[in-house]
């Protein structure tokens, strides 16, 4: 008699009956004629086709003295066995895209599509440099003061940053070269078309700049890291296609290069700066708080902005925002930009005002999105 005892649990019962058979000269046949089993339902069984159900266990049991409940253990031995290696894929699966937004990825051309899950992990892990998929690394962004650390979809774009940015050719960088690139870019405020200029003015600077459009559950604004010691790289997603959004999300992450923040360390990412959804500024770190501060300043100088606001609040009429804008040498839509940051009007307000720009830039800089797509070798 078998021993349920001796079975392992890969196998399939059919194996079990070509065993039996060949101990005793059995062909599926004289099993058949035996059992009055119909000849295709042994060979079904045998090649795994077939489950054996309770009345064909019996039959089993009674040609080859077991019991039906040896079979049926057999049976749902192996069903249970290849349920779990159908749920260890899943499984897998589900870790992998918890850890990226594959749909998306493959859809921007970051990751190339397979239905092969060992080649889509072995092409995930790659693309996010990461040496297994349970590993625990994500970068961290300094938006507010408790401990917060990036979505997967945050993780994918400053990868895919990080991978692209290599190809753009940069001065080495400096204090020096730095204070020459903000004098040369505050000349380039107020026309909506000099925006245009700012890649090639950073460059020469030493400063990467990149445009990359944003994930759906990213909300980043900007990213700053460091490719080394003299190889700032800005990040820029135009989550507002705004030309007040652009400066003042571009000044932001100046300062974060000009303090050296991110240099070494995990890049800085800059999540929900403005809109109705902005962290609130009491909540944000110092670094963000001190980046705000010159955002501002470079803009639209404090004392100027102050002043404006003491001598016309609340009456913020949109020619007097006109008259301010040109006599500072800014677009109006960066000094309405700068009234809304403050709280001082709602982002409703002058709306017609706010020019877009991300067209404007994407023909001078290297750009992932919008219809942009760059050739990924993952």
């Amino acid at each position: 008699m078998l021993d349920i005892r001796d079975v392992a649990e890969a196998f399939p019962p059919g194996e079990f009956i070509k065993d039996e058979l060949e101990a005793r000269a059995w062909t599926q046949e004289d099993l058949a004629e035996i059992t009055g089993l119909p000849s295709p339902v042994i060979s079904n069984i045998i090649n795994t086709k077939r489950a054996i159900s309770p009345d064909i266990a019996s039959s089993l049991a009674a040609a080859f003295g077991t019991t039906a409940q040896f079979w049926m253990n057999l049976e749902t031995s192996y069903q249970l066995f290849t349920e779990n290696r159908a749920d260890i894929s899943i499984s897998r699966k589900a870790r992998l895209f918890a850890l990226a937004p594959i749909k998306e990825m493959t859809k921007r051309g970051w990751v190339k599509e397979t239905e092969d899950l060992n080649t889509l992990e072995e092409r995930v892990l790659k693309f996010l440099e990461r040496s297994s998929i349970n590993e625990e690394s994500t970068p961290v962004y300094a938006a507010k003061k408790s401990s917060v650390t990036a979505n997967p979809s945050q993780v994918a774009w400053v990868c895919r940053a990080k991978k692209i940015v290599k190809g753009i050719h940069a001065a080495r960088f400096s204090k020096k070269s730095l204070a020459d690139t903000l004098a040369k870019l505050r000349e380039l405020r107020k026309n909506p078309e000099d925006v245009r200029l700012v890649p090639k003015i950073l460059a020469e600077g030493g400063i990467r700049l990149v445009l990359i459009e944003g994930l759906s559950k990213g909300r980043i604004d900007g990213a700053t890291f460091w490719l080394d010691e003299y190889s700032p790289v800005i990040v820029l997603s135009m989550r507002y296609d705004r030309i007040d959004h652009f400066w003042f999300v571009l000044s932001h992450e100046l300062d974060h290069v000009a303090n050296l923040d991110a240099l070494g360390g995990k890049p800085i990412l800059d999540v929900d700066l403005v809109g109705n959804n902005a962290i609130p500024f009491e909540d944000k770190t110092d670094i963000e708080k001190r980046a705000d501060h010159f955002a501002e300043d470079f803009l639209v100088g404090k004392n100027e902005i102050e002043h404006f606001i003491a001598r016309f609040r609340p009456l913020y009429s949109k020619q007097r925002i006109k008259n301010f804008s040109t006599r500072i040498g800014v677009h109006p839509a960066i000094v309405l930009g700068q009234l809304q940051h403050r709280k001082e009007i709602d982002w409703s307000h002058s709306r017609e005002m706010l020019v877009k720009v991300r067209d404007i830039l994407i023909s001078s800089v290297l750009t992932d999105g919008w219809g942009h797509i760059i050739p990924s070798d993952m």
